[in-house]
């Protein structure tokens, strides 16, 4: 007999199929890839949040100077707008103008910088899909709007002879939301236009501050000439604007019909525009990927 172990040939049956390597561009992660579009969130607020006294404490500090001037300049007598003190009436726009600058300087930082010191690579290599890029950038940029807005709002609570409690919370938080959205997918459409950040700042300078500034922040649009509320109201800024002051104070100064619901549908449609420029933008690669 011979003595030596013998080894048996196991049953074929028995034997686990080891699985093939899918193949090149066949992807692996079928359904919303989560983690990755956390990672990514993730990295992104902790990108701003590290310089948090320039990017949230600063531009709150910035505005507050804004109510400071306008108040003692404009506010004195006991001046009223649509019905309320000018200063709760200026408090609420000026929150909202600063949560839009943010989110647009947020989102067209990102890719831009990327662009610039040649990481790009970062953002289009991951298993990520396009439409889960596009959420975890926009969502750091509405995140900056919020911390930036909550820190305005937490200082005005102390300032005298301002009143920031809000009438209707579901309405700041729906238009805070929708205008942070509104130009996070401006800067993202922004960064991958932009070649160098002097193309950035033209933008800012020409596009985002004139379109807040010329959106009833300062004043009340109802009191203007009929040709200059026709500007107002095609700026979507205003619609932001309008709805967040609302609230806070319970009206509006809109001759629109339905004013907050109109709002709140132009911002959707708005929204909806931009994050399909957005989304075509990065999947055709362009300035991305040449």
């Amino acid at each position: 007999m011979n003595d030596q172990p013998q080894i048996a040939n196991p049953d074929s049956a028995n034997i686990r199929a080891v699985p093939a390597f899918a193949e090149p561009g066949v992807p692996h992660i079928r359904a919303l890839n989560v983690p990755g579009m956390q990672a990514l969130y993730v990295k992104e607020v902790r990108r701003f949040f590290k310089v948090q006294l320039q990017t949230i404490w600063a531009p709150a500090i910035t505005t507050l100077l804004f109510l400071v001037i306008f108040t003692v300049a404009l506010g004195g007598a006991g001046r009223t707008v649509i019905g309320v003190p000018f200063a709760d009436f200026i408090a609420p726009g000026l929150i909202m103008m600063a949560m839009l600058q943010n989110s647009f300087a947020n989102s067209s930082f990102s890719l831009l910088v990327g662009k610039i010191q040649g990481t790009i690579v970062d953002y289009l290599m991951p298993p990520l899909a396009v439409g889960e890029l596009v959420i975890a950038l926009v969502g750091a940029a509405v995140t900056r709007a919020i911390l930036v807005g909550f820190a305005l709002w937490f200082a005005m609570l102390f300032w005298p002879g301002v009143n920031v409690g809000a009438d209707h919370l579901w309405a700041v938080a729906l238009f805070g939301v929708l205008g942070a959205m509104m130009l996070g997918f401006l800067g993202l459409i922004t960064s991958v236009w932009a070649e160098k950040f002097d193309h950035a700042a033209a933008v800012t300078n020409f596009v985002v501050t004139p379109l807040a500034l010329l959106s009833g922040t300062f004043y009340s649009v109802d009191l203007l000439a009929p040709w200059f509320q026709g500007v107002a109201h095609a700026n979507p800024v205003y619609y932001a604007i309008m709805g967040f002051r609302y609230g806070f104070i319970g009206t509006v100064d809109a001759t629109i019909a339905n004013p907050v619901l109109t709002a709140a549908l132009v911002l959707v449609g708005v929204n909806i525009v931009l994050g399909f420029i957005t989304y075509r933008l990065l999947v055709s690669g362009w300035k991305l990927k040449a």
